[in-house]
């Protein structure tokens, strides 16, 4: 089955960097994956993705080296099976509180005994290969976003699902939720310290922790301070910012 690059990177030691798209274009996919991502995130729950489009971005995505990884719309198995079905190689899943709510999310990622994923990969073979059933729960990253209250009261037993490969911290849902506004960057001391709690929490469980940045200076420092998987912004603020500062330079 052919490699995810996201977990050679961490067997070598290092933190994994994917874009995050919201725009739904095969192009745009495209041209991202020439670039030297270790993964190329689709986003379905808050981009303007549907499946049909995500099947045509991870195909895309798939001409080049990055792993396709994709963001379901919710904990969902339907969603999720089909996304692997369509060739993602890991899932992140929004809004995991419980340890319930984390197995269901794993089991739907896992090929029996270990899950209850039904077979019929379509598109994970053409991508992973003719040996794709007997790697594939090796090989898809399963994370699970921490981003509430809730999830912060439950992360002992969340963390302790067999299976779960990293948690991913949503910095914005994560200070709404502690009674703040969204922060793509964490500023409230309470928010500072419920992500310093997750990463501790999870890391002392064998759990590998990601978090979404607002830019490659902050993707940075948490790549320094051990992170595993980093999101840089997203496509759509990206566009947004050079075309801010080109038209400004532009325009004196």
């Amino acid at each position: 089955m052919r490699e995810n690059p996201v977990r050679k990177a961490w067997a070598e030691g290092r933190g994994a960097i994917t874009a995050w798209l919201t725009i739904a274009n095969s192009y745009n996919a495209e041209l991202h994956a020439h670039e030297d991502y270790d993964a190329i995130t689709v986003d379905l729950q808050h981009g303007v993705v549907s499946f049909q489009q995500a099947y045509e971005m991870l195909q895309a995505i798939t001409t080049r080296p990055p792993a396709p990884f994709a963001r379901v719309p919710w904990n969902d198995p339907a969603s999720i099976m089909k996304l692997l079905d369509g060739g993602a190689y890991g899932i992140v899943c929004p809004m995991i509180n419980s340890r319930e709510e984390c197995e269901n999310f794993v089991g739907a990622c896992r090929y029996a005994p270990t899950g209850y994923r039904s077979f019929g990969p379509a598109r994970g073979v053409l991508h992973g290969g003719p040996d794709y059933f007997e790697h594939a729960n090796d090989t898809i990253v399963t994370l699970a976003m921490i981003e509430t209250r809730s999830a912060l009261d439950n992360l002992e037993e969340i963390v302790q699902v067999e299976g779960l490969d990293a948690v991913y911290i949503g910095p914005n849902d994560l200070s709404i939720s502690l009674g703040h506004g969204p922060a793509p960057e964490p500023k409230a001391k309470e928010v500072i310290e419920a992500v310093d709690t997750i990463y501790k929490i999870s890391k002392a469980n064998g759990v590998r922790v990601g978090i979404h940045c607002p830019s490659g200076e902050s993707t940075r420092r948490r790549l320094e301070q051990g992170y595993d998987f980093i999101a840089i912004s997203n496509d759509a603020r990206l566009i947004s910012a050079i075309n801010k500062k080109e038209l400004a330079d532009a325009r004196g």
